[in-house]
């Protein structure tokens, strides 16, 4: 097992129990005390976990805790993929897309570049960044300005400005957290006011959002779970919160299978 997907299955069962044991890690992964250690060590400097005496526990995020784009971009790797995956088969060729920042986003993006004619309205650069590698000819990509996030986003005035000039037909939105009461939310006051903008810019609201952001939230709403027309998530999801949240949103995809045991990749695109 390479050290990345060592750490990844340490990360999934802190946060599937809450805390584990060093002794316990060394028994089941097979690994050394030491490498163990160093595992955690890593983990907690990224902020992903709080070491403590003989083992780890989860960290405890506050509602203004913004992990940097590199810290969130080895969560739910497997889930964001198959969230992303079966995203990528409601964007309608030709179309004219926004996609927020965030590492759910960015993942989507990667699929996003093999549907033709787009034109992308983004306030990511790592989400930009995608599409000006893989260097289509027939798609445009946007890239609003602003001030640079944590997540690297762009946010602020300037951003506000440039997206309140413009109409799109879906807003593909990651956000921080999801809950009844908040809705889907962010640690970030100025990219709250900027996702907002690119909700009411779109016709139509997808939102990517792994089992973890589940109860989760943000100082800042950026819009209510009803005003969501297509949640997609991850089979993660326990099927209590799956019931509350297919009551509130247009539709909810669970990546797989939709919530009817349809084949999500065959849906109508938007």
């Amino acid at each position: 097992m390479l050290a990345q997907q060592r750490q990844q299955a340490i990360l999934e069962r802190v946060r599937r129990s809450g805390g584990v044991r060093i002794a316990d890690l060394v028994r089941d992964l097979g690994v050394s005390d030491m490498t163990i250690r160093r595992d955690l060590e890593v983990l907690a400097e990224r902020g992903l976990l709080e070491k403590v005496h003989g083992g780890a526990t989860v960290a405890g995020p506050g509602s203004t805790e913004e992990p940097g784009f590199a810290a969130k971009s080895v969560r739910q790797q497997p889930e964001k993929e198959a969230i992303a995956r079966h995203a990528a088969h409601l964007i309608r060729p030709g179309s004219s897309v926004a996609l927020s920042a965030g590492t759910t986003t960015w993942t989507f993006a990667h699929h996003l570049v093999d549907v033709p004619e787009l034109t992308v309205i983004t306030n990511s650069l790592p989400v930009a960044d995608v599409f000006h590698r893989a260097g289509r000819p027939d798609q445009t990509v946007v890239l609003v300005g602003g001030v640079r996030t944590p997540s690297d986003a762009l946010v602020g005035p300037v951003a506000v400005a440039a997206i309140r000039s413009l109409n799109v037909d879906v807003l593909v939105l990651g956000v921080h957290g999801m809950s009844l009461r908040a809705g889907f939310t962010t640690p970030n006051l100025l990219e709250a006011e900027t996702d907002r903008e690119l909700v009411a810019a779109a016709q139509q609201l997808v939102v990517l959002a792994d089992h973890t952001k589940w109860g989760t939230i943000g100082i800042s709403s950026i819009a209510r779970l009803e005003q969501a027309h297509v949640v997609v998530t991850d089979a993660g999801l326990p099927e209590p919160a799956r019931a509350e949240l297919a009551e509130q949103v247009g539709e909810l995809i669970v990546a797989g299978t939709d919530v009817a045991g349809t084949d999500a990749s065959r849906r109508e695109a938007l």
